[in-house]
């Protein structure tokens, strides 16, 4: 067993918490990635668990062994920095081949493991070669590989990819997804790519101000966000957000934006918009929404700003009273800028979030249940 557990991790530098109260258990073989922004802790909390920086409270688990205070060398783990952190003074094989060494492995086994993570990175033909000679994202790859070759229990990634170019980041992504499904290695991935992320994980531990603010998995973080941070990090767009204003006619709540009536409110979060006038805040994906080029029922007549055609859509700025929201669409949809169409909301797809708190105001489990 390789399950991690931090429980109630707190570490400070000085005035700032870095990471704040976080409790996570990453059970064995997952593989769970730490997302936000920078300055969120997701590497503070890495190195944590790695003991290259120890809490100052709480405490990490690596399986039955409590390891908050063990040095990394003890901890079971292998890591790669975002850094490429190999010797200069050694060959590739000889870096990749560095743990290897030092648990004594038998040269056969050491030769054949090597070859195997530098074809994986496709850096077995430089075997031979000084970092020196080879380029920043040859040297990561180096990196990785070391740490794969060594198939801990425990691996541990700080932004692995961030140093390769696009096309190569797109093939490591499943590459290492499925190597590292078939070595059963509980993983934590640190990054700020929600592409990674979303691709990548069995869960996703989105962070804020050293808080984890969900930890779902990628499908429910990215449709059902618990607030408007995760919901607005997560994505390419954004979801989108709308100020709405609740009016109550003959009992029932409707939303509407500006003049233009949107949808009824849906049953379960009546109760909770009591007040005429209480502005919402409305959310909703830009694949969501439905854009009509005539006029029909329950939908909105707004005016496209900006069409950027992305081969497997088309994206349209739209203004709708005074917000400013995306919409994707066919790349067969017609439309010309300072246009008007016209756009209809799926009940089922909207998220309704607290303009206060900025929390959504119907868990997950209720949201699927009213569509």
């Amino acid at each position: 067993m390789a399950e991690i557990r931090i429980e109630n991790a707190v570490k400070t530098f000085g005035k700032v918490t870095a990471v704040d109260n976080v409790s996570l258990t990453v059970h064995d073989q997952e593989f769970v990635v730490l997302l936000g922004p920078s300055g969120c802790g997701k590497t503070t909390l890495l190195r944590a668990v790695a003991g290259l920086g120890l809490v100052d409270s709480g405490r990490v688990m690596i399986g039955n062994r409590d390891v908050t205070y063990l040095p990394p060398k003890d901890r079971g783990i292998s890591m790669v920095f975002q850094s490429y952190a190999i010797f200069p003074h050694m060959k590739v094989f000889d870096n990749i081949a560095f743990g290897l060494k030092m648990q004594r492995m038998p040269k056969p086994q050491m030769i054949a493991r090597v070859q195997q993570a530098a074809e994986l990175l496709h850096i077995e033909n430089f075997l031979d070669r000084y970092p020196s000679q080879m380029s920043g994202g040859q040297r990561q790859r180096v990196a990785v590989a070391r740490a794969i070759a060594v198939q801990a229990e425990v691996l541990l990634m700080d932004e692995p990819l961030s140093n390769l170019d696009a096309l190569l980041r797109l093939e490591m992504r499943a590459e290492l997804k499925r190597l590292l499904a078939e070595l059963k290695v509980t993983t934590i991935y640190v990054t700020h790519d929600q592409i990674e992320a979303l691709s990548m994980g069995d869960r996703i531990a989105v962070m804020r101000d050293g808080k984890i603010l969900q930890c779902d998995s990628p499908s429910t973080v990215y449709d059902t966000p618990t607030d408007r941070f995760v919901g607005g990090f997560i994505g390419t767009p954004p979801m989108n957000f709308l100020q709405g204003q609740v009016r109550r006619e003959n009992g029932a709540a409707r939303v509407f934006i500006g003049d233009f009536g949107l949808i009824p409110v849906p049953e379960m979060l009546d109760t909770l918009l009591t007040r005429d006038g209480e502005v919402v805040v409305v959310g909703i994906r830009a694949e969501n929404m439905e854009a009509l080029n005539q006029p029909a029922e329950d939908a909105l007549q707004v005016r496209v700003l900006v069409v950027e055609p992305l081969g497997s859509q088309n994206l349209l700025t739209i203004q709708i009273g005074s917000d400013i929201i995306k919409v994707s669409t066919h790349p067969d949809f017609r439309v010309a800028p300072d246009k008007d169409i016209w756009i209809r909301f799926p009940s089922d797809k909207i998220r309704w979030i607290d303009r206060d708190s900025g929390k959504t105001l119907l868990p997950a489990v209720q949201i699927a249940a009213s569509g």
